[in-house]
């Protein structure tokens, strides 16, 4: 999909895709052949990464993946603070934007919005819990000023999400955490039911397992919603932390191939900490079976995205529904 959207022909885009197949094989043949606490030590230094990146991507483009890098490292709570909140009355506020973030006092009637913020503090205390001991004492000097609903990525459409302010009693050193409700995973029709009877604890586990680095502040809980009486699974993390992407569409289609490399060995080792890495490489192999079947996979989907992204327009022209732009 990417490779078509940067106008690559197709024998660049089916490279691109071989090269994640590859990656990832590469890379988990290579992770059975370690112990495990060196497979548990790997990790991506990403300023090399993006000296490799330097002659395949557009001269022009290359000091704005500087600047994006540089983003990432200022992107933490404090930005996030900036950019969502306003000071009114000597009191910071969380700004409404409608309908991505919205203070809880305006969704919610009286009665039900204190509801919500009885379940919020609640969160919060049964949260802390989960944390080890240092982390819980530092969240411990924060208390929460103010929450708001809002609306999440793709995979967490449909449940609840709020942000919630939190302050450490001066004024001047605010804190953003998110709460995240959390349901049974899509794979559990098909991959049996997890271990974990509460859902946040699943999520949190995942991301302990298979991220080299997880939010301090990662934890989880279960309460009941005051509104229906139904227990309802969170978990909580800050709001923002170091997040970097490779400007893609930026990418000449060499670029590309070591992106999509780099992708492939990074799931690989997320793979290696939390399955069986001598199975997968096994099962992977030595020949290119694996990799063909990935490139395989990619043109297929990306065509039938082309088909959904065709039915959309139809939709749009016809009437059927309204499509808007935001940047």
């Amino acid at each position: 999909m990417a490779g078509r959207d940067n106008g690559f022909p197709a024998k660049a885009c089916r490279k691109i895709t071989l090269a994640v197949g590859e990656g990832y094989r590469t890379a988990m043949r290579g992770f059975a052949d370690q112990t495990f606490m060196d497979v548990w030590y790997t990790h991506v230094d990403i300023e090399p990464v993006l000296a490799q990146f330097r002659s395949q991507v557009k001269a022009k483009r290359y000091k704005e993946g500087q600047k994006l890098l540089a983003k990432a490292h200022t992107s933490d709570t404090m930005k996030a603070v900036g950019k969502l909140t306003t000071v009114a009355g000597g009191q910071r506020r969380i700004i409404s934007d409608p309908p991505l973030i919205v203070p809880v006092e305006e969704v919610f009637p009286d009665v039900q919005a204190d509801a919500i913020y009885t379940l919020l503090n609640t969160v919060l205390g049964k949260y802390r819990r989960t944390l080890q001991s240092d982390r819980r004492h530092l969240l411990e000097q924060f208390a929460m000023v103010q929450a708001a609903r809002k609306v999440v990525g793709v995979g967490s459409v449909g449940t609840r999400a709020y942000v919630l302010l939190m302050d450490a009693g001066d004024g001047v050193e605010p804190l953003f955490l998110q709460a995240k409700e959390a349901q049974p995973s899509v794979l559990a029709e098909y991959a049996g039911r997890s271990q974990y009877t509460n859902q946040g604890e699943r999520a949190v586990a995942g991301q302990h397992l298979m991220q080299a680095e997880s939010d301090i502040f990662l934890g989880w809980t279960r309460v009941v919603n005051p509104l229906d009486g139904i227990d309802r699974d969170f978990y909580v993390r800050q709001l923002k932390d170091w997040k970097f992407s490779v400007p893609i569409e930026q990418m000449l289609p060499e670029g590309m191939i070591l992106y999509a490399r780099l992708c492939g060995s990074t799931l690989a080792r997320a793979h290696a900490r939390s399955g069986d890495r001598i199975a997968l490489a096994a099962y992977l192999g030595g020949s290119d079976k694996f990799d063909q079947a990935i490139a395989d996979f990619a043109e297929t989907y990306a065509d039938q995205n082309e088909r959904d992204y065709a039915a959309l327009q139809t939709a749009v022209k016809e009437g059927k529904v309204e499509a808007t732009t935001e940047i």
